[in-house]
């Protein structure tokens, strides 16, 4: 047949695809009846109709190249190695699932098999692909990533970010959109203004090419050529599979509102499976009886898949919190406060050192954000590093703050540590939906197998009227959060500390670093030296009153002490460090001493950090307590600009005095 003489492909090559496919379709049959026997709990995405791709596409994968998934991956984990008996326990929820139970349907997580995961989320994958081929570009590796993502995800912004900046740095990774017409019920026909998404790579400069989706032998040759040029330093390419699915959105779902019959049983006569069938028969690479022998083998494989999975243990539900964070290090020194005469300097200097000396260590660190190259950062926590690394470890980026966060997350997952500077924390939130639904939750969702070593810095805090798109603080909405540390520093010497603890774990961190604070002076060692998360530093003792509180205000509630002295009012003073994890047990100790507490916190109250101080006490240091918890907070309300407006939103010092004379008071 022309098609096989073209690509050069080989009998055993052509057997084995047919195999493959086979596997696919049986297995996402077989599932389907057990979603209608009610064997899986949630929802069921099965590929059923584009076979061809994911086949046609990891035929040329080695185990160390690495796939990103979406939430119709069951081929995808199939095609790339992940046992048939693992993808079925997985949807049974079963313990010897591959990802333990923990994902079901949509989060399939073998990353010894360099299936990386699959995601409810529409088009992350994009972004983590993109981040995989950051990773092998610093990592001097020839392997590749992939992106398996549908038509919608074409419509997504992180189709758009993710393209643009594997362009711009020439990363080796494969885009593969499956284009089977539908984002759920929703046609591309209507959702895009461009519906030839294979023409869009030119807009990014990228190669790109359409091919029928139902042809293995078209997607294989495709494939063939994207993969060997990224290997090779021609960087990423766009593939676009036109195909179909053939069952519905999901088992169980309705399917003929938005599409025919009519329709389905067209695309059905174009079978992928079929399609090579009759291509091997009649160019007699294989016989009937030897193609039935293929279709029987797989049978029995996929009935013993699911045999497998019924027999297999439910998890331990005392497991269900395992592996939220990394094992914590057994190999942390203690750290005590600077002794007096050690040298003095700023803030910004302490962090800036902080990276420089573990970037000269640790050649897998890069850092990621806009204007950190050359220039060295907004305010200036990457100066002299650009000449030093170059701009591969020191990349300044497109205003793109999701896409590169996303890439940092796929760079974490694949062997490197990013350092992600995004300037002020408002400027994030364009990326939440990374960090919490991605970076938050992957080395849970991975059951351990992956780690997260990204650290996520910026400014924040209120001041220089920066109004109210520069001057956020949001550790609050972030410590909600499992699978994230956050941490706000608030002297160089705990900033210089804290920052090396970050840049040596395995988790990820929110480094938030108060904006008003960063030309502060104050001792900081030279001798290396790190802070463990949480751990809170007992700033001042006292005896009267116990004042926690957080970042910026922790020198601010050292002036507001000062005048009360020789009042007979002694305060201690507790800064947290980290608010995730948090440091109950220093707080406790000082209030059962004090048995009065006050939190200050430039946040505003509702829903904040001080509320959780004050229910923990509340619940294990009540008897302690010889008055009412009291707080002090900014106002509830967006940052205004003009400096009178600025100043009666932020806790003021006098405030601040006043509290704690009220409260010993009482």
């Amino acid at each position: 047949m022309s098609g096989v003489l073209e690509i050069d492909i080989d009998r055993g090559t052509l057997l084995a695809l047919y195999r493959q496919m086979q596997l696919i379709r049986q297995c996402e049959e077989q599932l389907a009846r057990s979603h209608q026997k009610g064997l899986i709990h949630g929802a069921c995405h099965t590929y059923v109709g584009q076979e061809a791709i994911a086949v046609g596409v990891c035929a040329h994968l080695r185990r160390d190249d690495v796939v990103f998934s979406t939430h119709r991956g069951h081929g995808h984990a199939l095609a790339k190695g992940v046992p048939p008996r693992q993808v079925f326990a997985e949807l049974f929820g079963r313990a010897t699932g591959c990802s333990h139970g923990r994902g079901g349907s949509m989060h399939l997580f073998s990353p010894e098999n360099g299936m990386m995961g699959t995601s409810g989320i529409v088009a992350p994958c994009i972004l983590q692909a993109a981040g995989a081929g950051y990773s092998f570009k610093i990592l001097e590796s020839d392997q590749v990533g992939v992106a398996f993502f549908g038509d919608g995800a074409a419509n997504n912004g992180a189709f758009h970010e993710g393209l643009n900046m594997a362009s711009i740095w020439n990363l080796p990774a494969l885009f593969i959109c499956e284009n089977n017409q539908f984002a759920t019920e929703v046609p591309l026909s209507y959702s895009a203004g461009n519906p030839d998404i294979g023409s869009r790579a030119a807009a990014y400069g990228l190669p790109g090419i359409s091919v029928d989706g139902n042809d293995v032998l078209a997607v294989y040759a495709a494939a063939a050529e994207a993969i060997a040029r990224a290997r090779s330093g021609g960087g990423a390419t766009l593939i676009e599979c036109r195909t179909y699915r053939t069952r519905p959105h999901a088992e169980g779902m309705g399917d003929f509102t938005y599409r025919t019959r009519e329709d389905v049983d067209q695309w059905k006569k174009r079978c992928p499976i079929l399609t090579l069938q009759e291509r091997l028969l009649s160019d007699g690479f294989a016989t009937a009886d030897e193609l039935q022998k293929i279709a029987a083998e797989i049978e029995q494989l996929v009935a013993a898949a699911q045999k497998f999975a019924e027999e297999s243990p439910a998890p331990d539900p005392g497991t269900a919190a395992d592996h939220i964070y990394a094992p914590p290090r057994v190999d942390v020194r203690p750290v005590s406060a600077p002794l007096a005469g050690t040298r003095e300097i700023t803030y910004m200097k302490a962090t800036q050192e902080a990276l420089a000396e573990e970037m000269a260590v640790n050649p897998r660190i890069f850092v990621m954000g806009e204007g950190i190259g050359k220039r060295g950062g907004n305010f200036n926590t990457t100066v002299g590093l650009y000449d030093l690394y170059g701009p591969t470890r020191l990349c300044d980026t497109p205003i793109c703050e999701r896409g590169f966060v996303g890439l940092g997350c796929g760079a974490a997952m694949t062997g490197t540590r990013p350092v992600i500077d995004f300037m002020f924390a408002d400027f994030i939130l364009d990326s939440v939906g990374e960090i919490l639904n991605q970076i938050a939750k992957m080395q849970y969702m991975s059951s351990g197998r992956l780690k997260m070593p990204i650290l996520l810095r910026g400014c924040v805090g209120i001041g220089h009227s920066a109004a109210t798109h520069h001057s956020g603080n949001y550790y609050p909405l972030y410590a909600h959060i499992p699978g994230l540390r956050v941490v706000v520093p608030s002297s160089p010497f705990d900033a210089k500390g804290l920052m090396k603890h970050a840049l040596r774990c395995d988790d990820p961190v929110m480094f938030l670093e108060p904006r008003e604070l960063l030309g502060m002076k104050g001792p900081v060692p030279t001798e290396d030296y790190e802070i463990p998360f949480g751990q809170a530093s007992v700033v001042q003792t006292g005896s009267d009153v116990t004042v926690v509180a957080i970042g910026r205000m922790v020198p601010q509630v050292v002036l507001a002490a000062k005048p009360l002295v020789e009042q007979g009012i002694s305060a201690e003073v507790i800064d947290p460090r980290t608010v995730a994890p948090l440091d109950m047990e220093t707080i406790l100790k000082s209030v059962a001493k004090t048995g009065r507490l006050l939190i200050v916190d430039e946040c505003f109250a509702p829903y904040g950090i001080g509320a959780e101080i004050a229910a923990n006490i509340a619940d294990r240091g009540f008897d302690d307590l010889d008055a009412p918890i009291r707080r002090v907070n900014g106002l509830h309300t967006p940052t205004p600009y003009s400096p009178a407006l600025e100043a009666a939103v932020v806790p003021q010092v006098s405030q601040v005095t006043q509290a704690i004379r009220e409260l010993v008071d009482e």
